[in-house]
This record gives C-alpha cells, structure tokens and sequence, in this order.
C-alpha cells in the first residue's frame, strides 16, 4: 500500500469513527443513561432534595445512570407539593438547610412530614456531619437508610438501590409481595376464614362493587389485593387510595386528576387515581373518614363512570372495579346522617366481613410460622421454631392490634433471638429501652406513651382516624407508634 493510498486509508476510518463517535454523543444526550442503558431497561423514579447545587448536579449525574427518571429541588418548601403530585420510589433527603449546618434537625422534620403526607414513602437521608447515634436515630423515625457525605459513588448506587427493591416490594403492586409479609396473608384455616374465601371465590370473577368490613390491622387491604389477582381484571392495574391520608384540598386533585395551571405550581397534566386504574381495580381504604362532600362527588363519579379533572371541563371516561374498605359501622353513620346513605348502596353490592385475628385462633400459630420463615431468611437468623409455652401464649392473647401486631412481634422478637426456638419472653417483652433513664423518678415515658395510646385505641374502638385526632396526631405519626409499641 501507497504511502498516499494509507493516507486516505487512515482518513475514511476517521470520518466512520467521527460519525460513530457522534451518533453516541447524541444517544447520550437524549437518554441519560449510560452505555448498559442500550441494552438494559431502567427503572425507578428518584427525587433528591438538598440546597447545594453541586451536591444536586453531582448526585443526579451518578444516578440517573442506573434509574428511570432522577428529578432534584433545591427548595425544601416545595416537598409537600411534590409527594402530593408525584410518586417517586425513593426521597433521597438532605438533612441540614437553611436553619443551621450540622444538627440534622430539619431533615427529622421534614422525614416526618413527609411520612405523614404519604406514609408509605421511601426516605433515605443523606448529611455530611452525621454519626452512627443519628443513623440510628434516622431508622427509627422511618428512614430506609442513612448516607454520609461525602459519598462512596458504589456505595450511594447500592443503597438507593436496595431501597428501590424495598419500596417495589411495600407498595405490593400487582405480581409482587407485600411489605414485611413475603406473600399473601390470607393463611386460615379457622370456620370464620373459610366462610370468607368461599365468598371471595365467588365474588371475586365478577365486577360487583364490594365492601370490606374488619378493624385495623386484620388485613383489608390484602383482602383487596387478592381478590383482584383472581378476577379477570388481574393484568390490569390494582390501585390503592388511603382515604384517611388525603387532605380535603388535594382530595379531588389525587382522586379524580388536575390540568396544568389549576393551581398553584400544578405545572404539568395529571392523572387521578381512577384514571390510573381505569381497565383494573381501585381499592378505596378508610372509605368512612371522607366528609359529605367529597362523598357526593364519588358518588357522581360512581354513577357516571366518568370523571373530569380539577381546572377541566372534559369528563374522561374510566372502567374500573371498585372495592372499599372501613372499620367504621357505615349503617349507623347513614342513620346519623355522617354517611350518604346513597353512596352505602353504590359502594356494598357485597359485603365481606374480615374476622379480628381473637375469633380465629386457629391461625394464629400458621401466621407466626409464617412470619418466623419470612424474617428469619431476611436477617439471616438461625431460629427455626416457636416453643410449646410460646405457641399456648400466642393463642392465648387477644392481639388487639390483628395481624399487624403479630407481625411486627414475630419480627422483633427474630432479630433480638440468640437461640434455634423462640420462646414467651422473646415475643412477649416491654420496651425496655428508657429504663435507665426513668431509674431516678420511676417513670417510663415510653410505657406511658404506650398506654395512652393503647387507652386511646380502646377508648375509640381501634378506630385510627379517632384515635390519632383524640392523642392530637396524624394518622401517619399513629401509625409509627404502633408499630413502635407493637400495639
């Protein structure tokens, strides 16, 4: 080969290789993803929220590589907003801004308003002046997890990562398992379970409109998930709403959707939950608590089968298969006038009532085992058994708190086992952890706490709504001490 022939030889595979070169310039500016995102779907919606715009440009640039959509904001203000109109799957949080620099006071803050604005967020914090003290203290308020600065970049992908799966998992939706519960909780074996999957069996092919009755913690919304996995809407979209949980002035914006410029910072269209589920199921949780208004707007939209969004005048037609849930005696509420007895009529076609865990002992045992197997494989504990003196304590107690309680017991009690058999006093314990502190005055305040709570709960029959206005807390902030106290 010629001297020149080798020129023009060097010159062709340049302008190829410029061309290429090019072409992946463009692919990357368009998708941002990195070069495994050609051949590998990404998922997971991101939100990062801190005040340092390196810290924002930085974060995002590193994990938008390996999720779906990484959205940031600077201004802690706009949180509410932002859960309220979008689901992410994973808040990665700041927690110092504008207040001070290094107490992580505001981030507890605004983990807990988030939390109390969509209980079922997934939160991880992030800070540079954090200790183990406060990561511990970050778990215990509801964070998934705590991220010091300045970051491992493997080690950030990892964490967020691993809760995305937790979250995927939390939100059960359809296909997947529940939070915490490994599967399906409907294992019963007692005349009152039975009675109730002979009815779903029957119910659960047609679109009947149905009402699940049953106090908290029996498992109303697993209820509702299965029924919907054995209709023949189970490929379709299975869309959960806590009632109790929307504020009246974002009640027709979640429900029913909102046009871009209906209100303040509404900057983009968006779907409402019966949109969302049009074609599948929407089950409406907490149905009792909504008030007389929002009730005669459901019922409109239950009749028409149709709904138009907030700043909109187009009705958009919607499908979908409505299950409802409460612990609420709806009839008396009728007759008080505190419920459309219209929309009782729309909304309980058929009516199934879901046993409190004390009227089917038999099932107390399978569910221990049930959740001894689950979280014995996830904390990798060499417990295997539940003893005889547990298994007659288990049967014993009332567990005022249903499946729940039983759960979140069985779960503490793997963690803090040493032995291969779980015995009364590893399920079976107090709080014990202000002990020390209160030695001096011979006051617990965590026992106090639990027993105005436990007070509350009885006083208002497990109501949740009740309770929480009686103790002056959100259902959300409840909901964490019960868990915490295992109530």
């Amino acid at each position: 080969m010629s001297c020149s022939a080798q020129h023009l030889f060097t010159f062709g595979h340049f302008q190829i290789f410029t061309s290429v070169r090019r072409k992946i310039l463009y692919y990357c500016s368009q998708y941002p993803h990195n070069i495994t995102a050609m051949t590998t779907m990404q998922q997971g919606k991101i939100l990062i929220i801190d005040d340092d715009a390196d810290v924002l440009r930085a974060a995002r640039l590193l994990l938008k590589r390996h999720f779906e959509q990484v959205d940031f904001e600077r201004n802690p203000q706009k949180i509410p907003y932002l859960i309220s109109n979008f689901d992410y799957d994973v808040i990665l949080l700041d927690m110092n801004f504008t207040r001070d620099l290094s107490s992580g006071k505001e981030g507890f803050e605004w983990l807990d308003r988030i939390l109390d604005i969509k209980p079922q967020s997934t939160v991880v914090l992030f800070t540079a002046y954090g200790d183990v003290e406060m990561a511990v203290r970050a778990i215990k308020a509801g964070a998934a997890d705590f991220v010091l600065k300045p970051w491992e970049n493997d080690k950030l992908v990892a964490t967020i990562q691993s809760a995305y799966q937790k979250h995927v998992a939390a939100t059960a939706k359809p296909g997947t398992t529940h939070a915490g519960t490994g599967g399906n909780l409907l294992i019963g074996k007692s005349p009152a379970m039975q009675e109730v999957f002979e009815t779903v069996s029957r119910v659960a092919g047609t679109d009947a409109n149905i009402l699940i009755l049953g106090e908290n913690g029996t498992g109303k919304d697993m209820l509702a998930r299965h029924i919907h996995q054995q209709s023949h809407r189970k490929d379709k979209p299975f869309v959960s709403v806590d009632l109790g949980a929307i504020s009246e002035s974002l009640f027709e914006s979640e429900l029913f959707g909102h046009v871009k410029g209906a209100f303040t910072d509404a900057r983009d269209d968006r779907k409402g939950r019966f949109e969302e589920a049009s074609g599948g199921t929407i089950f409406l949780d907490e149905i009792g608590n909504i008030t007389t208004p929002f009730q005669a707007k459901l019922l409109t939209v239950l009749q028409n089968r149709n709904v138009t969004k907030v700043g909109s005048n187009k009705q958009i037609n919607i499908d979908v298969r409505l299950i409802c849930a409460t612990n609420k005696n709806l009839p008396q509420m009728a007759t008080q006038q505190q419920f459309r007895q219209d929309l009782l009529f729309r909304i309980n076609t058929i009516e199934i009532h879901l046993p409190p865990l004390r009227e089917r002992t038999d099932d107390i045992v399978p569910l221990a085992e049930h959740f001894l197997n689950i979280y014995r494989d996830k904390y990798k504990r060499p417990v295997n058994s539940l003893s005889d003196a547990l298994i007659t304590q288990l049967q014993k107690y009332e567990w005022p708190g249903n499946i729940r309680e039983l759960q979140h017991a069985l779960e503490r009690a793997v963690i803090l086992s040493q032995g291969k058999t779980l015995q009364p006093k590893d399920v079976f314990t107090k709080n014990n952890q202000a002990n020390d502190q209160a030695a001096d005055t011979g006051y617990n305040l965590e026992d106090m706490e639990r027993n105005i709570i436990t007070q509350a709960m009885k006083k208002c029959s497990g109501n949740i709504t009740e309770a929480a206005r009686e103790l002056g807390l959100s259902r959300a902030a409840l909901y964490r001490r019960l868990e915490k106290y295992n109530i």
